[in-house]
């Protein structure tokens, strides 16, 4: 098992264990549509996730990623809109898992990578799968293949590892 110690802006000597293989042996219903280099390629968060961590991910998931550490711009999103509530709004609603302090798309890069905590990703994958819903609305909204109707919804369903690109 590889080990792996963290020391960034949000946490200071956390460590967590690989169990499984990059990319490999999900949970059979966590069937997520992106990677997380793919995502971060395709612009993400404001470019503002992950700038500060690096060195904790795959040097690759950077090479053409869409990153902005000073401050969140909209239009490195792909869709370019504003699709994220603030970290505060996380933490009200109890969204935030204490090792994971960014939220879903942190504790989706580390499951990626081979962590696994039974419990939190459950309720991780639970709040996955609740997103279904929005792909469903955009099917019954907007014609097929038209990329920028509901564009905040779909930059919301591509930081879910959503790609609404395909509907």
């Amino acid at each position: 098992m590889k080990k792996i110690i963290v020391n960034d802006l949000m946490q200071k000597k956390y460590a967590y264990c690989l169990s499984e293989p990059t990319g490999h042996n999900f949970d059979l219903r966590f069937k997520p549509e992106l990677t997380p280099k793919e995502m971060l390629s395709l612009g993400v968060f404001g470019g503002k996730y992950l700038t500060d961590c690096r060195k904790e991910f795959p040097i690759d998931w950077f090479k053409n990623a869409k990153l902005c550490h000073e401050f969140y711009n909209e239009k490195l999103n792909y869709f370019g809109t504003n699709a994220s509530q603030s970290l505060e709004v996380w933490n009200k609603k109890d969204w935030i898992y204490p090792e994971d302090p960014r939220g879903w798309f942190q504790w989706y890069c580390r499951y990626y990578l081979g962590r696994r905590i039974p419990k939190e990703d459950e309720r991780q994958i639970r709040r996955w799968l609740a997103m279904k819903r929005h792909i469903r609305q955009l099917q019954l909204a907007c014609p097929r293949g038209a990329l920028f109707c509901r564009k905040k919804q779909r930059q919301a369903l591509l930081h879910w590892s959503y790609d609404s690109r395909k509907l």
